[in-house]
């Protein structure tokens, strides 16, 4: 408990100036509303006072010290003159009530805001340092955390922290110096029965402990299902053609339902084992009072007068406000604990693909690209063993194999997504890993076969290829990759949106504007990823326009199925159960008789 309040109070230090100033106005504000009551009482008896009493016996101090007694004594006599010397100031500190309740009114709204200020800025802080280190770690997190679950934990998982920041400063501050400031001037006023009625308070502390371990467990229970909600409504947006296409609504709906009703079912949990402790604290304190009347009825001491009984079993009863409040700031702290907790430890996660500490410095331009006894694996699966390979500087290099053989696998590590478990990735001499993934990614150039557009401009979804690039430049990136035309077809040209993905395109025309993307990053490395199997033959031969284009004068990687898209290649290596078993080009392989002669037959056969 103690490091996730370090944690929390980490995330508002920096604004610690005005976190200072909200705990400041509101202990203000609620020190004049007593004052100000007090005040009332006070100018009340100077001007009424009681038959048959004057001087310090008509004020409730005869057990203050003597200087007290004499200081209050001297006030009021002063202010008996004055009401009959100088009437204006009765109407003076008539007129002065309203003035102090309205400044109270004004320091309890800048308490809020204040404090409502920090907690939300403290919260955002939080969320972009998360999202911010989200996207740092390496391409092997995501493949074991879905992106629903990812959302969850970056936006509401941290929305608890908002009560914890608002209320705790507020109630840490006030509460328990009341507490303590009320059971001190008891125990002064009257130690014995203080302590008869405060035999209850350990009873009080049990329910607290007890419900808050139960408020812990459901409230981590219910952020998983608040997130498994965000999976099943995320899965169903971004795949709706599938689900529409195979009449999955019903079944989406019903799983999407289920997991709602099981997040209620916690959350009335955490409602119920919230809401427990204060009638417990209430039932327990009203036993104290009964232990206390049990004592003055039957035991033989002197009895107090009532005046003073009635002012110990009232600070009683306010003492129980503070208990609850804090019995409240207990369990809220043990919610946003469990349910801020999963994002706490997504922060402590660390990527596996290590920056280097001095990075040097990268020139891919005319560098050759070599894989020495390269292996690797997911998990306890095997998807490179001992690769040998170099690449020639401006060679188009050509990968093919069956599914699953290591192809995309040798892609990735050379981007550094991952990191080889043996052996070493060299791009003119320099391992990559002495190299910042920044400088590397900024020489490589990447088209896929799955393109990712964003629900962006065209102009703005080009220019990502290189953030800055010039209108020229994203115009000249458009006409290399065959795609000015059809762009300058639609009435905003290059300021047309998109859609999300790029719906508003179609298959080939979204892969035109990721080769335009990558034109316009001028990268001397080129990575093709099946960026032609999905198109339809016209699409195809446009678009194989656009790679010829894009490929002059690069280093380029091409992975293909289509074995029809890489017969005029440099090098063609073909892969298999994650080795290299023959390279060659595509006339040698053909007549060697191995397994390349087996692929190109199962697509030429006929």
């Amino acid at each position: 408990m103690t490091k996730f309040l370090l944690r929390v109070w980490g995330l508002a230090k920096p604004y610690r100036l005005r976190l200072s100033l909200g705990v400041l106005t509101g202990f203000l504000a609620g020190v004049i509303s007593p004052l100000v009551i007090g005040t009332v009482m006070f100018v009340y008896s100077a001007v009424f006072p009681t038959p048959g009493q004057s001087g310090v016996a008509q004020l409730p101090l005869q057990r203050m010290p003597e200087f007290i007694q004499n200081w209050f004594y001297a006030a009021r006599q002063a202010l008996e003159q004055g009401v009959h010397a100088h009437p204006w100031i009765i109407v003076a500190l008539i007129a002065a009530i309203p003035v102090i309740m309205l400044f109270s009114g004004i320091l309890g709204y800048l308490n809020v805001y204040l404090l409502q200020w920090v907690a939300s800025r403290a919260v955002a802080d939080m969320r972009v340092q998360l999202f911010r280190h989200l996207l740092d770690l390496s391409a092997g997190f995501y493949s074991t955390n879905s992106s629903g679950q990812l959302i969850a934990r970056v936006m509401n998982d941290t929305n608890a922290l908002l009560n914890i920041l608002n209320n705790a400063v507020s109630v840490v501050v006030r509460d328990p110096v009341s507490l303590i400031s009320v059971l001190a001037f008891l125990l002064w006023q009257q130690p014995r029965l203080t302590l008869i009625t405060m035999i209850v308070l350990p009873a009080v502390m049990i329910p607290i402990l007890v419900y808050s371990r139960k408020i812990r467990r459901s409230s981590r229970e219910a952020q998983t299902l608040l997130a498994e909600q965000t999976q099943i409504m995320s899965e169903a947006f971004t795949g709706h053609r599938v689900v529409k296409a195979y009449g999955l609504e019903p079944i989406v709906a019903e799983q999407f339902r289920s997991a709602a009703r099981r997040f209620v079912s916690q959350y009335m949990r955490i409602i119920r084992a919230g809401s427990i402790p204060g009638p417990l604290i209430e039932f327990f304190g009203s036993c104290g009072v009964a232990l206390l009347l049990a004592y003055l009825i039957y035991g033989r001491q002197g009895h107090p007068n009532p005046a003073a009984f009635l002012q110990l079993i009232g600070s009683v009863f306010y003492m129980y406000r503070p208990l609850k409040n804090l019995a409240q700031l207990q369990n809220q702290v043990v919610q946003a604990r469990a349910a801020s907790e999963r994002a706490f430890a997504l922060m402590d996660t660390h990527t596996t693909v290590i920056e280097p500490v001095r990075p040097k410095k990268l020139q891919a331009a005319g560098a050759n690209i070599q894989f020495d006894h390269v292996h690797f694996s997911y998990g306890e699966k095997i998807a490179l063993q001992d690769i040998n390979m170099e690449i020639k500087s401006g060679q188009l290099v050509a990968l093919v194999g069956a599914s699953g053989s290591g192809k995309t696998t040798l892609a990735n590590l050379l981007l550094r997504f991952y990191d080889p478990a043996q052996g070493a990735i060299r791009i003119g001499g320099v391992n990559i890993r002495d190299v910042s993934t920044r400088d590397l990614r900024n020489q490589i150039a990447v088209v896929t076969q799955e393109i990712i557009l964003f629900d962006d401009t065209v102009r703005r979804n080009i220019e990502l290829g290189r953030p800055g690039a010039t209108n020229d430049e994203i115009i000249a990136a458009a006409r290399h990759a065959y795609a000015y035309d059809f762009i300058m077809q639609r009435p905003e040209g290059f300021d047309a949106v998109i859609g999300e993905k790029g719906v508003m395109l179609s298959g080939g025309q979204r892969q035109r504007i990721a080769i335009a993307r990558a034109v316009v990053r001028n990268a001397p490395i080129l990575i093709l990823d099946e960026a032609l199997s999905a198109l339809d033959s016209e699409s195809e031969r446009i678009v194989q326009n656009a790679l010829d284009e894009l490929m002059k004068g690069r280093t380029t990687i091409c992975i293909a199925h289509r074995l029809s898209t890489i017969l005029h290649a440099d090098l063609i290596v073909v892969l298999d159960q994650g080795r290299i078993v023959e390279t060659g080009r595509h006339e040698e392989l053909v007549h060697r008789g191995g397994v390349y002669q087996k692929l190109y037959e199962l697509q030429f056969q006929s």
